[in-house]
């Protein structure tokens, strides 16, 4: 059953390079793990400072394996560093009929 996983993050102002190169870097370590499929980032129209990844992973257990992994969280905590608030997680799954 396809997941999607909607992350929301707030970033301060400035620093647009390094928080720009921590989200690819997680985005091109998410696409090796199992059941990744894809993976978007979009920024809010009228706050750029506002982000939203949007990523589909084959089942929601392969999110959980790669979102509690060491090497996620440590770039996560680099993250933290630029942000505003904590990271704010949707996990989805599909609706069967």
């Amino acid at each position: 059953m396809a997941a999607k996983i909607l992350i929301k993050r707030q970033f301060s102002e400035g620093q647009a390079g390094e928080i720009f190169s921590l989200l690819n870097k997680l985005r091109t370590k998410a696409r090796n793990q199992q059941g990744y499929i894809t993976g978007e980032t979009l920024q809010e129209h009228n706050n750029p400072q506002k982000k939203l990844v949007i990523g589909t992973w084959e089942h929601i257990d392969n999110w959980f394996t790669w979102k509690e992994s060491t090497e996620r969280r440590q770039l996560e905590a680099m993250l933290e560093i630029y942000q505003e608030g904590p990271t704010e997680y949707g996990e989805y799954v599909s609706v069967s009929k």
